[in-house]
């Protein structure tokens, strides 16, 4: 009597409820991992700029790509300088400017923030609260625009430079890659441009001419100003000498 043959048993089938779940289980470890090396990613990217001069910016790439889509020739003025070879004056004014507070927060001027959300609820001249170290952590690593994403991005990003950098390190990245005129990158380029000088030899007049443009610097002028750039040029002088010596070291 021939011996009956082993009968296979045929494998499972998975069900669909097990396949989803183990799809959802995928991508969520995809995500996770998309997360941590994005993290690592910018941990690294911040320090490393803590050493070495940032050579371009988000902003300097899509300035390029405007002005090749309207025909003109790409321009991008940028010249990398040590803080100590910008004149004390432009450190100054731009404080005056944009960020009176920016040696004493830590990266958030929380007031400047409450009285541009009142201001703008008024139906005033739209105002920004956005710090120094926050103008500068969107500038180096992040596009523009507005978005509850960038924003969110921004202030990590501000969080890790004024960790990491410090004050002396973001004024001198800050005032390295601004944007100081049309193509325009920078304290030395700004000083080249618009008064034929080095950045370090900037007047207190000329040093608040800079500040004064960096609200719209591809509309207004420098030099040879309008009558509005002249007022806040004037206006920037005076609270400069209220600033006293910047001290990058300690709080006040």
């Amino acid at each position: 009597m021939a011996a009956k043959k082993p009968v296979k048993k045929q494998p499972a089938k998975v069900k669909p409820k097990t396949q989803k779940r183990s799809l959802r289980r995928r991508v969520a470890i995809f995500f996770l991992k998309l997360c941590l090396w994005l993290f690592g990613l910018s941990i690294v990217s911040v320090v490393i700029f803590k050493f070495v001069p940032v050579p371009f910016t988000p902003l300097m790439i899509t300035r390029a790509l405007e002005q090749r889509e309207a025909g003109k020739e790409m321009t991008c003025s940028h010249d990398w300088v040590p803080l100590e070879d910008i004149s004390m004056n432009l450190q100054k004014a731009v404080i005056a400017s944009e960020d009176g507070n920016f040696l004493r927060h830590n990266g958030f001027d929380f007031k400047a923030l409450a009285n541009a959300y009142e201001s703008n609820q008024k139906g005033k001249k739209l105002k920004g609260g956005s710090t120094i170290s926050q103008q500068t952590a969107k500038n180096v690593f992040l596009w523009q625009g507005r978005s509850y994403l960038r924003k969110g991005l921004e202030a990590y990003f501000t969080v890790l430079i004024e960790l990491i950098w410090g004050k002396e390190r973001i004024m001198e990245v800050y005032l390295n890659s601004i944007e100081m005129g049309d193509g325009v990158y920078g304290a030395q380029a700004a000083s080249e441009h618009w008064y034929n000088k080095d950045a370090k030899d900037l007047t207190k007049y000329e040093a608040a001419g800079v500040a004064a443009i960096l609200p719209n610097p591809r509309k207004f002028k420098a030099s040879n100003s309008s009558s509005y750039t002249s007022r806040r040029k004037d206006k920037i002088v005076r609270v400069m000498r209220h600033i006293g010596k910047i001290d990058y070291d300690s709080k006040k």
